[in-house]
């Protein structure tokens, strides 16, 4: 976490598209399905897996390949922002 970030609620998030600066793009069903399709740049095609809502509401994500990870949002001056297990922070176009 840095100064300024503020956790959003992933609640917030469902049923919505979430597009980033690569163009890749994240959708959060309500009934716990996930989705990742990426850019075509990056490959295209799509993984898909499912999620849930940890107390710390970071969204763990669980692959159909078996990967999983967890991902936390925040917004920070006024930006949504996908920061990874490992730190890494990946900025949400608006």
């Amino acid at each position: 976490m840095r100064s300024g970030d503020e956790v959003v609620d992933p609640a917030t998030l469902l049923a919505r598209s979430l597009t980033f600066y690569d163009d890749g793009v994240s959708r959060y069903s309500p009934g716990g399905s996930y989705s990742y399709t990426y850019s075509a740049l990056n490959g295209g095609g799509t993984a898909f897996g499912t999620y849930q809502i940890e107390a710390d509401n970071s969204l763990c994500v669980l692959f159909r390949n078996g990967f999983d990870r967890c991902d936390l949002f925040v917004r920070n001056a006024g930006r949504l922002v996908l920061i990874t297990q490992q730190g890494e922070r990946y900025p949400v176009r608006p």
